[in-house]
């Protein structure tokens, strides 16, 4: 969202930044914007929840009136524009109805995995909860995916997660446009698609941080050795894996990631964020011995400046998670992904790039030969 405002502001808009106090962003890095906090409602125990449903219902619960008041009082002062929400915020739509503003919706998600969100209900009802006998059919709705590939929801909120969901589409068809952090040229199908199904304004604008960085509005450190050892490393001969600020494993698959990476005996930039690994506060999980076995061919940090990263010389392939960002990241900079998709949209990103791309062009596996070569685990 920050990115967007920075790329509207150099086109001559003013910006003010409405935001919760959980996650308030660093506004001495953005002098030129004007922030107003409203309240969230959070406790100190919702607040640290891990169940990102449950916190997001909440903040659409809890933020109605406090939205309303500021953006009352900012209507006082003079006129608004519109108003640019992210399109988990459904509740806005309503607000913004009131005050007879504008709302446009900022979807963080690819296109096509916004439109798997949006066939959900067809999607829950024919192929949901999986079946193993199931995995491998295809599901005809959204092509080229099969049932193995749809979002995956844990069974303890899933009904809350579907009801969400539907809010969401619901009210982003109700909104005045869809802005997407994507570009015609990777997704001119699935544009068209979501132009006919949203019957709204679609704005293609990315890829956002080709015109201003992340690092600037990242809420996690970023440690700068990792560049530095990049640069003592050969062209192209470097593995990075990351697998984002929310994906979670647990000690078993960590383990099995950390021999694979010093078996590969191929030089590695590791970033293993705390909380990546259940139970484990960083790097307590690592074989005994570790260290010693990869010595300077490997360097594990806490986080990294992920987009100089994948544009560094030294990096030769992307061992992701397939969240949207990293997935467009690496698309931009040329860099091959071992895919290995944990949950949400991150399924069918992987499907999709696995496919050549959101408009399935292109194998990026040519033959049987060079899949076997190229697979790790799980996907490739």
């Amino acid at each position: 969202m920050l990115q967007l405002a920075n790329i509207l502001h150099s086109k001559g808009f003013f910006i003010t930044i409405i935001h919760t106090h959980f996650n308030s962003p660093a506004k001495s890095k953005h002098p030129h914007f004007t922030f107003l906090p409203i309240a969230d409602g959070l406790s100190k125990t919702e607040s640290s929840t891990e169940d990102a449903i449950s916190h997001i219902t909440l903040l659409n619960t809890n933020c109605v009136g406090p939205l309303r008041d500021c953006l009352a009082r900012l209507l006082a002062d003079g006129p608004i524009a519109c108003l640019i929400t992210d399109a988990l915020l459904h509740f806005s739509q309503s607000v913004a109805d009131g005050f007879g503003l504008p709302r446009i919706v900022l979807s963080t998600n690819s296109i096509s995995s916004f439109l798997v969100l949006a066939a959900l209900p067809v999607i829950q009802e024919k192929y949901l909860p999986k079946q193993d006998s199931q995995l491998e059919s295809p599901v005809p709705e959204v092509p080229p995916l099969q049932v193995k590939d749809l979002p995956t929801f844990p069974p303890n909120n899933s009904s809350d997660m579907y009801k969400f969901i539907t809010n969401m589409v619901t009210q982003t068809k109700a909104s005045s446009g869809l802005i997407w952090n994507t570009f015609l040229e990777l997704e001119e199908s699935a544009l068209s698609q979501s132009r006919e199904l949203f019957s709204i304004s679609n704005f293609p604008i990315g890829p956002f941080h080709k015109s201003f960085p992340a690092s600037s509005s990242s809420i996690l450190i970023q440690d700068r050795s990792s560049i530095s050892w990049l640069d003592t490393q050969k062209l192209k001969s470097v593995l990075y894996v990351s697998f984002g600020s929310i994906a979670e494993m647990d000690g078993k698959e960590f383990n099995e990631m950390a021999w694979g990476l010093a078996n590969s005996m191929q030089p590695f930039l590791w970033v293993v964020r705390p909380g990546l690994i259940r139970g484990s506060k960083w790097l307590e999980a690592l074989p005994s011995g570790y260290a010693e076995k990869i010595g300077d061919r490997g360097c594990i940090v806490k986080w990294a400046p992920q987009q100089e990263v994948l544009a560094h010389f030294a990096v030769g392939g992307f061992w992701t998670h397939n969240g949207w960002n990293s997935t467009l990241e690496s698309i931009c900079e040329g860099v091959p992904m071992i895919c290995s998709p944990c949950f949400g949209d991150q399924l069918a990103n992987a499907k999709y790039w696995e496919k050549g791309g959101g408009e399935g062009r292109g194998a990026l596996v040519e033959d049987e030969e060079e899949e076997g070569r190229r697979k790790v685990r799980g996907r490739y």
